[in-house]
């Protein structure tokens, strides 16, 4: 091998220790590791996604209560305001 492969190899060799070093890849090397990143990862998806769709239901039915014009949509979406303005008031 010449000098110029083995200081290629040497500088793989530094890269890689640094990469194993890394905190991304320390967490997928143990498995409870893993699972308990996995299931924090859970936790936020599934409440960002209750909190996101709770925010654009309320804003579509806010919006769909103030339309009148459309007797079905309209009056439904109006009592649904009702309830929910009754909710907050107790």
């Amino acid at each position: 091998m010449n000098s110029e492969k083995k200081s290629e190899i040497k500088e793989i060799r530094k890269a890689l220790d640094t990469l194993n070093q890394h905190k991304f890849v320390r967490i997928y090397n143990s498995s409870f590791r893993l699972l308990g990143f996995q299931f924090l990862k859970g936790m936020a998806f599934g409440l960002g996604s209750v909190i996101g769709a709770t925010i654009v239901v309320s804003f579509l039915i806010s919006f769909l209560s103030q339309i009148e014009f459309i007797p079905i949509i309209g009056e439904f979406a109006k009592e649904i305001a009702v309830e929910i303005r009754e909710e907050l008031k107790q």
